[in-house]
C-alpha cells in the first residue's frame, strides 16, 4: 500500500548499445533485469543484463543514487524509482504490455524472450518489432491469441516464478483469521521477530484477509507489492517464495526482520519503514501520518 513498497534493489546501469545478455543463471530474478537496463540507460552498468545481483549491480546502485543527490543505500525506493525516470516504471505484472510502450517492464519481456529464444536483440526498455514478433511467436506455440500484447496468460507462459506474477493473482482466497494466525506466529518464530508486533502490523495492513488488494497493488495479509517481493526473494530471503498466503506471510515476516536490523532494533523506525520506506525515514524522519501509523500498529501489538 502506499509507496512504501515501492523499494526493492538497484543495480547497474551502462549505456543500452553496449549492455549484453548472458545465459541467465537458474536462480535469476526477471525483475531485475529491468532494473539493470533502467541502469544502463543512465549509463553507469558495464555488466551483463542477467537478472543475477552482484557486486557490480550493488555498487551501481550506490553510485547512481549518489549522482541523483539520494541516500546511496542501494535500496531502490520512490525516489529512487522517479530518479530513473521511465525507466524505472512499471514493475512486469503490473499493466498490460503493449507494443510501442517503453520501461522497466518491458525491458523485463525481453529478457524473458531473449531466455526463450526468441529474441535476438539485446533488451533496450522499447517494444518495438522485434519484440512484437517475439511475442506473437510465442503466444502462437502456446496456443495464445497472437495479438502481441502481453497479460496474465502470456507472462505466466513466460515466466512462472513468484516475482513475475500478475498483481492481480497474488492474492490468495480461503484461510481463516485461526490460520493466518498461525502462520504468523510460526514465521515470527523462524526470524525471532517478536509474534505481538508481527500480529499488529498484520491485523493494520489487513485484518488478517489474505484476499485484500490494495489500489496500488499491495496484496495478502501483509499487503506485499511486487517490488517488494522481489526486494525480499532476493536480499533478504535468497530464493523465490510461492505466492500463496503462507508466501505472503514469510515475506512480511521477512522484510520487517530486516528493517529491524537495519534500524539497530528500533521498532518504531522499522514499522515506519514498513510504510514510509527505509530510505524515507533514514533522510527524513518518520513523518507525521506515518507516526499516527505506527501508532496504531504498536496499540495492536500490545493487545494481539
Amino acid at each position: 500500500m502506499r509507496d512504501r513498497h515501492f523499494r526493492t534493489l538497484a543495480y547497474l546501469a551502462v549505456v543500452v548499445g553496449a549492455v549484453a545478455v548472458s545465459a541467465a543463471p537458474a536462480d535469476a530474478n526477471p525483475q531485475l533485469a529491468g532494473l539493470q537496463v533502467a541502469l544502463a540507460r543512465h549509463a553507469l552498468y558495464t555488466g551483463p543484463v542477467d537478472a543475477v545481483t552482484g557486486p557490480l549491480t550493488r555498487a551501481a546502485v550506490r553510485r547512481f543514487q549518489a549522482h541523483a543527490g539520494l541516500v546511496p543505500d542501494g535500496i531502490v525506493g520512490p525516489m529512487t524509482r522517479r530518479a530513473l525516470g521511465r525507466w524505472g516504471r512499471p514493475m512486469f505484472g503490473t499493466r498490460m504490455i503493449k507494443p510501442g510502450m517503453k520501461g522497466w517492464d518491458v525491458a523485463v519481456l525481453q529478457f524473458l524472450l531473449v531466455r526463450h529464444r526468441l529474441l535476438a536483440v539485446k533488451p533496450d526498455g522499447v517494444f518495438g518489432p522485434a519484440t512484437e514478433a517475439a511475442v506473437v511467436r510465442f503466444q502462437q506455440a502456446r496456443g495464445l491469441a497472437p495479438d502481441g500484447v502481453v497479460g496474465p496468460v502470456t507472462a505466466h507462459g513466460l515466466c512462472k516464478l513468484a516475482v513475475c506474477t500478475w498483481v492481480a493473482s497474488r492474492a490468495r482466497p480461503a484461510a481463516t483469521p485461526v490460520s493466518v494466525k498461525s502462520l504468523l506466529d510460526r514465521w515470527a518464530a523462524v526470524y525471532g521477530v517478536d509474534q505481538h508486533l508481527v500480529r499488529g502490523l498484520a491485523w493494520q495492513e489487513s485484518g488478517y484477509q489474505p484476499s485484500v488488494v490494495s489500489g496500488q497493488g499491495a496484496v495478502g495479509v501483509m499487503q506485499i507489492t511486487p517490488e517488494t517481493w522481489a526486494f525480499v526473494e532476493t536480499f533478504v530471503i535468497g530464493h523465490p517464495v510461492a505466492s500463496t498466503v503462507d508466501g505472503n506471510v514469510q515475506v512480511g515476516v521477512a522484510y520487517i526482520h530486516y528493517l529491524l536490523g537495519i534500524f539497530s532494533g528500533d521498532t518504531a523506525r522499522a514499522v515506519a519503514a514498513y510504510l514510509q520506506g527505509p530510505s524515507s525515514v533514514a533522510a527524513r524522519g518518520i513523518t507525521p501520518a506515518t507516526q499516527v501509523y505506527v501508532d496504531d500498529v504498536l496499540a495492536l501489538a500490545s493487545r494481539l
